[in-house]
């Protein structure tokens, strides 16, 4: 799982998506696809593509209510369910291409 596919998902499905960095900091991934660190003060010396594939855990808040205003509860999930989540979208499968 590459960071563009977690910048997708949050903007098709208009999520934050959050996680913890190896130096504690934490990542968010907002419903515009723009990953930021806020604990940032100047230009970082990590890679952050390489520290996403070392996290174990993201956490995934809905922007927007479920369409009766109702808050959704922040959803905690591994690797293996947010790959899954990200591949199984069906926008994911409709690329179109020209001949």
């Amino acid at each position: 799982m590459k960071l563009a596919d977690l910048r997708r998902l949050a903007i098709r499905k208009n999520l934050r998506i959050r996680f913890q960095l190896a130096r504690g900091w934490e990542c968010i991934v907002n419903e515009h696809g723009v990953a930021q660190v806020p604990a940032l003060k100047s230009v970082p010396d990590f890679n952050l593509e390489q520290e996403l594939a070392a996290v174990p855990k993201f956490l995934l808040e809905a922007v927007a209510g479920n369409g009766k205003n109702r808050p959704v509860k922040p959803q905690l999930l591994t690797r293996e369910e947010l790959a899954a989540m990200a591949t199984a979208s069906p926008a994911a499968a409709a690329t179109h291409e020209e001949e």
